[in-house]
């Protein structure tokens, strides 16, 4: 195999990667909200193992956002944390059953209200497999296991600020539906796999090329 036709071979393989990667992190939806509102947060965690996920927790910074609802999901039952002034600092669900098979994501809802001074609100998640193996998605953005951000926007001129009570009102998708498309432009969920295949066409498209130069020179020859 020539060298050319080796690089063609890890180009794709490095592609096929970083399109699995890019699309199995743990996320939560909307990616971007506005400040003061009330927000309905959809957590998609993504199994990624050959054994059961039965554990997800996720921990949120109580200067950004203050989450105060949880949604029942069947199959699993969530405990929360909070600090000593009582603010609510993260939740756990843990599964009752046989919990996220191999194959399967899930989606875990909580509704809050984001503070009138957020910029963005990290979430940093931590993700437990059935033999007590744990992912903590709490990295930077670009590394391997990043938490999740959700950017925040300014709130419109003249808007006023929320009254500090939960009004349910959240801008997410409406209770008991599957959040397919949350997300600032309503594609949330599509992109991750959208830049995932940007990068794995532009990949093959180089070892496409490399493999063409290399055939071509050796016709000349």
């Amino acid at each position: 195999m020539s060298k050319f036709a080796s690089l063609f071979a890890l180009c794709l393989v490095l592609a096929l990667l970083q399109a699995g990667v890019a699309a199995a992190h743990v996320t939560v939806y909307p990616l971007e909200t506005t400040q003061g509102s009330y927000e309905k947060f959809a957590v998609r965690v993504p199994n990624e193992k050959d054994i059961p996920t039965v554990k997800v927790e996720v921990r949120f910074p109580t200067d950004a956002v203050s989450i105060s609802r949880f949604e029942p999901k069947p199959g699993w039952k969530y405990e929360i944390a909070k600090d000593e002034k009582g603010n609510l600092t993260g939740v756990t669900w843990t599964a009752t059953g046989d919990g996220l098979l191999p194959t399967e994501f899930a989606e875990f809802y909580m509704q809050g209200k984001v503070a009138d001074q957020a910029t963005q609100i990290t979430w940093k998640a931590y993700q437990t497999y059935k033999d007590g193996s744990v992912v903590e998605w709490t990295g930077a953005a670009g590394s391997q296991t990043p938490a999740s951000v959700t950017v925040v926007k300014a709130k419109p001129a003249g808007a006023a600020s929320g009254d500090g009570h939960d009004h349910g009102g959240a801008h997410g998708p409406a209770a008991g539906q599957s959040d397919v498309s949350a997300g600032a432009d309503g594609s949330g969920f599509y992109a991750s796999s959208r830049l995932s295949l940007y990068l794995s066409v532009a990949a093959l498209a180089l070892g496409l090329a490399a493999l063409i130069v290399a055939l071509t020179k050796k016709a000349a020859r």
